[in-house]
């Protein structure tokens, strides 16, 4: 494979490919269902040059296929982890760190994902992020200097471990 289709890849775990493929399946039954039923009720209000209702219903529909369109594309060039190979003595796509905050001591647990499956609130955060890339192929005992909107943080990796 070349490095350009290489590129064109997204990787993503198991998790995260079936939690996109959920989306998409839910956008493409109900969610189109659900605008097929605004605009049917939207035309019933009469003339559609100043209806507001259809114009609103029709923007829907134009951010709904959007959405589904890109889920199509990332799905489509999707490159699913096999949590079995993950080389678990560095941190990498997949894994989960527990890291240290040097300063203050405070323990914080990630999991490294894809762009397309980063959920902070679920501390899942990008292998993209400022974070994500400072962590990327580090072992445990290792220290990284990350320069984040308020400063830099400063980590040690406490633990890496693989979730399957």
């Amino acid at each position: 494979m070349s490095n350009q289709q290489n590129d064109n890849l997204s990787t993503m775990t198991k998790q995260g490919y079936e939690k996109l493929m959920a989306e998409l399946v839910e956008l493409r039954s109900t969610g189109r269902a659900e605008i097929s039923t605004l605009l049917e009720e939207a035309r019933s209000f009469g003339d559609l040059t100043d209806n507001a209702e259809y114009a609103a219903a029709k923007e829907e529909q134009a951010k709904l296929e959007m959405r589904i369109s890109y889920l199509e594309t990332q799905l489509g060039k999707a490159k699913i982890i096999d949590a079995s190979t993950i080389d678990k003595s560095k941190v990498s796509l997949g894994t989960t760190v527990t890291i240290q905050d040097i300063i203050n001591s405070k323990e914080f647990r990630y999991t490294i994902v894809g762009s397309e499956e980063s959920d902070p609130r679920s501390d899942k955060i990008s292998s993209s992020s400022p974070v994500g890339q400072a962590l990327l192929n580090r072992r445990v005992g290792d220290e990284v200097h990350v320069k984040v909107p308020r400063g830099v943080r400063h980590l040690r990796v406490k633990d890496i471990s693989v979730i399957a």
